[in-house]
């Protein structure tokens, strides 16, 4: 199984670091924030991954990881030429590398405690579909949030920052993908912020009912604002945390 870690995006959150380096590339404890993603895949036996970012930063991803080699996994690179086109518009470059088979995307801005390899095991087990990981968090009508049938577990439909959001967790930036996400990217439309938003295509399998889940138990976070990033910071440098990647 392949890896893919989304590392695109402008970063206004986060500015003015962000005027001069890519979010990614920032420090989150002893490491830059895209390392975490990098030991999370290669933790899960995943050693082949991709990177998507932005024409602007390419340079410095291959200067700082260049072919993986030093960190034991296999890197290649891909530039979303539609810069700001969405999660979904990044997936469509990864078409010609994944090829065949199913996959792992991660946003390289979510730092989380939890293995995938239970997770992973699970999808390997899927026939087919898609697999996501939700976190309960207290602000949900930030993110994408699933309506949830607990005793089926079951996803009934995932809503984009609701107002009124039908339940108290949020779908992470960790998604798990068969080969007929790139035939379902390709059947939505831009939403009203232009892009291609990953929660249409989420829904789009959860009208197969081919979307499954899996709940994270430890902490996770968002590294997107100079507070969240502080947080993430502050996680990663706690011992159990630390323990196994250095």
């Amino acid at each position: 199984m392949k890896g893919i870690i989304l590392a695109g995006g402008t970063g206004s959150r986060l500015k003015p670091f962000t005027q001069i380096i890519n979010k990614h590339l920032l420090p989150v404890g002893p490491y830059p924030m895209v390392y975490w993603s990098i030991f999370k895949l290669k933790d899960a036996g995943i050693k082949e991954i991709l990177i998507i970012t932005n024409h602007h930063h390419l340079d410095s991803f291959k200067e700082l990881l260049g072919n993986g080699e030093e960190l034991n996994v296999k890197l290649h690179y891909k530039i979303q030429t539609n810069n700001g086109g969405g999660i979904a518009d990044a997936l469509l470059c990864a078409k010609s590398f994944i090829n065949s088979g199913k996959f792992v995307v991660l946003l390289g801005d979510n730092v989380f405690e939890d293995s995938l390899i239970d997770s992973i095991e699970a999808f390997q087990q899927q026939a087919k579909g898609a697999r996501v990981l939700l976190k309960e968090v207290k602000d949900p009508s930030r993110y994408g949030v699933p309506q949830l049938d607990i005793e089926n577990k079951a996803i009934l439909s995932i809503i984009e920052k609701p107002i009124n959001p039908p339940s108290s967790y949020c779908v992470t930036g960790i998604y798990m993908y068969d080969q007929e996400v790139f035939n379902y990217i390709e059947d939505i439309h831009p939403s009203s912020r232009n892009e291609l938003e990953i929660t249409d295509v989420n829904n789009l399998y959860i009208k197969k009912n081919l979307l499954k889940y899996d709940i994270l138990q430890g902490w996770w976070i968002d590294a997107g604002t100079h507070e969240s990033l502080y947080k993430a910071f502050q996680y990663v440098n706690q011992k159990s945390f630390k323990e196994g990647f250095n």
